[in-house]
């Protein structure tokens, strides 16, 4: 029993150590960086973890020059996070693929991380450089591009002088796309033995035309810092001295569109996915209820703009879609743009059976193999069953029942008289009073018909306009206590006599677009498989407008139903 606690206890301390562990990432300034140039490495937490770092590790394979810890809090929809930041800057001690190691924060720590050092870079300098304080350098990943695609332009401004005011122009490339890519990194390295500080840029460029052209120099506008003594002062004043330094052009070859490529979008990156993701089970789906499929396309070294549509495939039309805005985002880092585009389609099958959604194909050209690749999503099977709740709708049969009539054969002769005794017309006399009677009980039965109807067309009428205002009270409760399931009964019931449909997916056809966006939304938050929040209050106030802007046609809709109430 003692070892069975024991067992627990160092089991129940494993486990609770990895599920409250703080979560600390780390990144790099900038990658790949030279053997004989500074660069940092960034560990960011969001809250404080075990213990401070040990960053002896490090020591391994680069030199620390400084180390600093900063934090700040950030507000993201309206709630306050704080994040926690060690930045320490190195020098690697050789050249070659190096990991920066896992670094422990007590029993917190954060991952490796992999980092390229290219050899000594002194001997890749200009000679006529070696005697300049201040000199600019610019450089490109390639200068054969092929049209569309990124090229990654880095400007390295060299300087052993202090600048008081310095401003830099921006690279220019008619017919071409240009976008400044994150923050300037900044370091030191050194030139045939000189310490230089180094301000670095980069930018991604598109070109959007092939053929040769040429990147223009760029223009630095400096004001350099002197120092010296004016009459006689024992104060010494600092004066300034204006530079201009231009930049060498740099020329680039673009490729246009391989013959290969036959696809009628053209888009280029160095590397592309294509994910798919669904607000249900697939294999659950029933007639009525919404399921959202999302298509996400994340191009690395491309633009939004060069993007494809991603739900343009033709769907069965049994299969009600419903696309919303594509979103669309772009992130900018050292190593270049990332675009990503990201597509929701909300389906609600209109009957049971097999469906089948087309494979999406997307063509695109590998600029780091060089070659015309496609990546797909293959093509879906989809089952919808009929769901559990749904209206069966009753077939009336209207059966005629003929009478027969037998035909009188009997012939009167007008000839002789007619001739009327005592007895037959006793019974004339009780034939003609049977037949007012019955004529006036025909009468009485009339209006008394009548009366019925009347007063059951009022008594119609206003259970209908009662139940309505029910039901919206019901709604306006249950979006105000965030109770998804009350919402989905009191819009059922308003549905129903509304529309005459028992479904969300259904009555939702019936409603504007932000409507019927709040309650595919409703719906999918009832039937997700994780449990999350949900908020009524924007399904109310939609609801509300949508009431108001059908205030004219409402009434129309109530006597359309009327007759249902009569049956």
């Amino acid at each position: 029993m003692p070892l069975l606690i024991l067992f627990l206890s160092l089991w129940f301390a494993s486990f609770s150590t990895s599920v409250f562990a703080t979560d600390i990432t780390v990144s790099l300034d900038r990658s790949p960086v030279s053997v004989d140039e500074s660069f940092q490495i960034l560990f960011t937490a969001n809250e404080s973890p075990d213990a401070d770092p040990d960053f002896s590790p490090l020591e391994h394979d680069f030199t620390i020059q400084n180390q600093s810890e900063s934090s700040q809090f950030e507000f993201t929809n309206g709630k306050s996070n704080r994040v926690i930041q060690w930045v320490v800057t190195v020098m690697a001690n050789d050249s070659g693929n190096l990991i920066i190691p896992v670094i422990k924060f007590g029993s917190d720590a954060s991952s490796a991380l992999k980092i390229v050092v290219l050899p000594s870079s002194t001997a890749n300098k200009n000679a006529a450089h070696d005697d300049d304080d201040l000199y600019l350098e610019v450089t490109t990943n390639t200068e054969k591009p092929f049209i569309q695609s990124q090229v990654l332009y880095t400007v390295k401004l060299y300087r052993r002088v202090d600048l008081a005011k310095a401003n830099l122009s921006e690279p220019e490339l008619n017919d071409a796309v240009i976008e400044k890519l994150a923050n300037d990194a900044n370091y030191t390295t050194q030139v045939s033995g000189v310490t230089y500080v180094v301000i670095e840029r980069k930018y991604a460029i598109f070109p959007q035309k092939s053929g040769v052209s040429t990147i223009k120099p760029l223009v630095l506008t400096a004001d350099v810092v002197t120092r010296g003594r004016q009459n006689n002062s024992f104060f010494n004043s600092q004066t300034t001295q204006r530079r201009i330094v231009k930049s060498n052009p740099i020329t680039l070859n673009v490729q246009p569109i391989p013959a290969t490529f036959t696809d009628s979008h053209w888009l280029t990156a160095e590397n592309l996915e294509l994910t798919q993701t669904w607000s249900g089970d697939t294999a659950q789906m029933k007639v009525g209820e919404p399921l959202t499929r999302t298509v996400k396309l994340v191009a690395h070294g491309s633009t939004v703009g060069e993007l494809p549509e991603l739900n343009s495939v033709k769907i069965d039309p049994q299969l009600k879609a419903y696309n919303d805005q594509p979103i669309l985002h772009e992130d900018k880092t050292v190593a270049g743009i990332m675009a990503t585009r990201e597509e929701k389609i909300a389906l609600i099958p209109a009957k049971s059976g097999n469906y089948t959604l087309p494979a999406i194909q997307v063509s695109w050209f590998n600029t780091q193999s060089q070659k015309i690749e496609i990546a797909t999503l293959p093509e879906m099977n989809l089952t919808v069953k009929t769901a559990e709740n749904a209206a069966q709708v009753p077939v009336q049969t209207v059966v005629e029942e003929q009478k027969t009539i037998p035909s009188s054969n009997v012939e009167i002769d007008n000839a002789l008289p007619l001739k009327v005794s005592g007895g037959d017309l006793l019974w004339q006399s009780i034939a003609i009073f049977s037949a007012i009677g019955w004529l006036m009980t025909l009468v009485f039965l009339f209006l008394k018909h009548k009366s019925a109807v009347k007063k059951a067309t009022e008594v119609v009428e206003s259970p209908a306009e009662i139940s309505l205002k029910v039901c919206v009270k019901n709604l306006k409760s249950a979006c105000m206590n965030d109770d998804s399931q009350a919402a989905k009964t009191a819009l059922l019931d308003w549905g129903k006599l509304q529309f005459n449909e028992i479904s969300l997916g259904a009555i939702a056809l019936h409603c504007e677009a932000r409507l019927r966006d709040e309650i595919l939304r409703l719906n999918t938050t009832i039937y997700s498989k994780t449990a999350e929040p949900w908020q009524g209050k924007e399904l109310f106030k939609t609801f509300s407008e949508n009431n108001a802007r059908a205030k004219l046609t409402t009434h129309a809709k109530i006597d359309a139903l009327q007759p249902l109430y009569k049956l």
